[in-house]
């Protein structure tokens, strides 16, 4: 059933980025009077689910059976069809290649301009539905739990991250994707009352961007509650103790603690804990798992201020505006780890299998909502590389039309589309072959 949500939520927020970034080419094609002749959701070689052509219509609609995207086949216009036939007849009024440069500049950019608008209208309905809810960097006044790599790198437990290269992160949960996308030399962190530089080598930049989880939160071990059945039932333990030490060991962070534990299954052991203003020595006991068996305080709104956002229809445009932008912004960073070969980036491109997987395992609109809008902005950025094949080849060559008062030749272009497409297939191929990799290790 996990399978089938994610397959469904990843089928869905394709099929509504496909549309509307192939209505943008649409209608700029049509406000320019250039021919259609195909609007198809999906691939449809050999066959097609449903087809339409309506009655003085120049353009049949229809649903192929492969579920890979759809296209918009404007007429006179050399695209993945590859229509040399039509391509060898003189050139029409009604088709691409017969309009002035900047309308068919025009017809291209639409894609993905429509692509940008719609991940700003969907952030501007999520700002208005659901708000922003986020702990700043600055009010995790714990520090960090710094994973194995963070302290093999210099970080330590308790560290509060300051800045990446002189930038201040602003959201915890962000702490290492900023460190990513800077690819930063140094962190200044506050360590025991003093600021201190934690070089950061470069050669652990792949490290980092394979193994998630490098800063979690610091939170304190707190008792929540001690069942009746807890071992550790008639320790004295109560609600809201804070556990501080372990034989002597300090350890009051929750993640600290539990490494500590793990040392001691199945045994004794003398608890420090903090109870309001009092310190005192408490013997407990631990299970072969090496747990105390109380429950946690995990809420972290105990600890920490979250800051929490609530926009009106009004005030969530220009949210959504500036969170598509950040987006953009960020996802361009992201582009410059993987065609950087050091950064071992490129391992991690993945294809619709990846993509699939980031989706949840049931249905929440908030994460498909949020995830359909970093798609549309992902697939607008992708597009508008200057890449023969995708929209920014497009623009490329026209683009030097414009400037240059010299239209390349179909034959030249029909080569480029050619190359194009062979560098599209050499990502896809390298996409799922992590993906089949990953899957099998």
């Amino acid at each position: 059933m996990v399978v089938l949500i994610k397959i469904l939520q990843l089928v869905l927020a394709l099929s509504i980025l496909v549309l509307i970034h192939e209505f943008g080419h649409f209608l700029f094609a049509r406000i320019f009077k250039i021919r259609v002749e195909k609007f198809y959701l999906f691939f449809d070689p050999w066959f097609s689910l449903f087809k339409y052509k309506p009655k003085n219509s120049d353009t049949e609609y229809g649903i192929g059976w492969l579920p890979l995207g759809g296209y918009c086949k404007i007429a006179g216009m050399i695209d993945e069809s590859m229509d040399k036939e039509a391509m060898a007849k003189e050139p029409q009024p009604w088709e691409y290649r017969s309009k002035p440069a900047w309308q068919r500049f025009l017809v291209i950019f639409g894609g993905v301009f429509f692509n940008f608008i719609l991940a700003i209208v969907i952030y501007t309905g999520i700002m208005y539905a659901w708000g922003e809810q986020y702990i700043k960097n600055t009010d995790v006044t714990t520090g960090i739990y710094a994973s194995e790599l963070a302290q093999e790198i210099g970080f330590r437990n308790g560290d509060i991250i300051l800045s990446f290269d002189g930038a201040e992160p602003q959201k915890f949960t962000d702490l290492q994707v900023d460190l990513l996308r800077t690819q930063a030399k140094e962190a200044k962190v506050l360590r025991n009352g003093d600021t201190v530089t934690v070089a950061i080598d470069p050669v652990y930049i792949p490290s980092v961007l394979n193994t998630p989880g490098m800063f979690n939160y610091g939170i304190p071990f707190e008792v929540l509650q001690v069942p009746d059945s807890s071992i550790n039932a008639s320790s004295g333990l109560m609600p809201k103790d804070r556990l501080m030490a372990i034989n002597g060991k300090d350890c009051d962070m929750f993640y600290e603690a539990q490494e500590v534990l793990q040392g001691h299954k199945g045994d004794s052991i003398v608890a420090t804990i903090a109870r309001g203003g009092e310190i005192m020595l408490l013997p407990l006991a631990t299970d072969t798992l090496g747990r105390i068996q109380v429950t946690v305080n995990a809420d972290l709104g105990s600890f920490y201020k979250i800051t929490e956002s609530k926009y009106t229809l009004l005030s969530a445009i220009p949210a959504g505006i500036s969170k598509a932008a950040s987006t953009v912004k960020n996802y361009f960073k992201e582009l410059k780890l993987i065609f950087s070969p050091k950064t071992e980036a490129y391992k991690s491109v993945g294809s619709f299998i990846t993509i699939g997987n980031i989706f949840p395992g049931s249905w929440d609109w908030h994460s498909f909502w949020n995830i359909t809008a970093f798609l549309s902005v992902m697939l607008a950025v992708l597009n508008i590389l200057p890449i023969p094949a995708l929209d920014g080849g497009h623009l490329m060559f026209t683009l030097y039309e414009m400037i240059s008062g010299r239209k390349p030749s179909d034959k030249f272009l029909e080569y480029a589309q050619m190359v194009g497409m062979v560098l599209l297939m050499g990502l896809m191929i390298l996409a799922f072959g992590n993906d089949i990799f990953r899957l099998f290790n």
